[in-house]
């Protein structure tokens, strides 16, 4: 487990540092998961070392969301100030980000349906 976990914080560690030292618009944790789809690419037996760290890790995903309730319960001020333009933003990024997965979903279809040709 504890090299699959040093796999895993190095990929967002090099992809944190590319970020800042770059000064990107993009999260380091995203860079540093674009670097971790490379080197599976590049080794695909990498998989296997991963999986069951990562089938661990997936499991008790929803114990990641616990800070992001206590902060929402800690700032019920600004919430109750706010709620409607917060609706409004969380509403429009709903449709925009199902929007971007829908066009992904047909740009990918688009591109394997012209491989196959």
């Amino acid at each position: 487990m504890l090299p699959t976990l040093g796999i895993l914080l190095t990929c967002q560690l090099i992809g944190e540092a590319v970020a800042r030292t770059l000064a990107l618009p993009i999260p380091g944790p995203v860079l540093g998961l674009a670097l971790l789809i490379a080197a599976l690419l590049v080794r695909p037996g990498l998989v296997e070392t991963l999986r069951t760290t990562v089938g661990v890790i997936l499991a008790n995903l929803s114990l990641m969301f616990v800070p992001a309730g206590v902060g929402v319960i800690g700032n019920l001020d600004v919430l109750s100030g706010d709620w409607f333009a917060l609706l409004c933003i969380l509403v429009l990024s709903t449709i925009l980000a199902m929007l971007a997965a829908v066009g992904t979903f047909i740009g990918v279809r688009r591109l394997t349906e012209m491989r196959r040709a």
